[in-house]
């Protein structure tokens, strides 16, 4: 068996809610794709899907432990310091599995995607997995012991650094407030932009987003 990860950037909505007075962000959209060979040259058979999105919803999102992480863990199982966001629903539309996440707005990484979203940045999703692959008709098929970590982690597209120094500029509210992040890294980041050369810009702002993220 082996790590399966898939990006889906296409169709994912930002939802504001307010129930009983609070306020919660959402986003929902598409977070599983079956009987389609999608870019990473794979297919997962709905079947096999959707015996496993039965299994999750059971065991994970009905119990209310259905965490999702923001970017690409290196494993499959849930680091509770880098959850951003619970998934509420996932349910079956064709072929597709539509999933629906409440954004965990007091966490760290949670925080993070919050100010992202204000920003403007296009986020995605990517479903995490393990099992076994099967050359098929020219493709990889997804066989029957795969096992669903996480419908969906958030994952930014190379919008989202740029987004996030633009917050950072102009001294917008990006720290979670919880002492581990200094107004003096703040400044830092942002004289390492001003002091950027236009041809080396792109790459300081992703440098500056992993600084943050490593300092979470």
């Amino acid at each position: 068996m082996k790590l399966i990860c898939e990006d889906n950037f296409e169709e994912v909505q930002y939802l504001h809610e307010e129930k009983d007075g609070k306020k919660s962000l959402h986003i929902e959209g598409v977070f599983m794709q079956g009987d389609i060979k999608n870019r990473n040259g794979r297919v997962y058979p709905s079947a096999i899907l959707a015996n496993e999105v039965a299994r999750y919803d059971q065991e994970y999102i009905q119990k209310k432990r259905a965490y999702g992480e923001l970017g690409h863990p290196q494993g499959p199982t849930i680091n509770l310091e880098r959850v951003s966001h619970l998934i509420t629903s996932l349910r079956k539309e064709g072929s597709n599995f539509i999933g629906k996440a409440k954004i965990m707005t007091e966490t760290p990484y949670g925080k993070i995607v919050e100010s992202l979203m204000k920003e403007g940045a296009q986020l995605g999703v990517s479903s995490r997995g393990m099992g076994s692959l099967q050359q098929k008709g020219g493709a990889q098929e997804v066989q029957k012991d795969f096992y669903l970590a996480t419908a969906a982690d958030i994952v930014a597209d190379p919008s989202a650094p740029s987004a996030f120094v633009n917050g950072i500029m102009e001294s917008k509210e990006w720290v979670w407030d919880n002492g581990m992040i200094r107004e003096a890294d703040i400044a830092d980041m942002q004289n390492e932009v001003k002091t950027a050369s236009r041809s080396e810009l792109e790459n300081v702002k992703l440098k500056v987003f992993e600084d943050f993220l490593s300092k979470l």
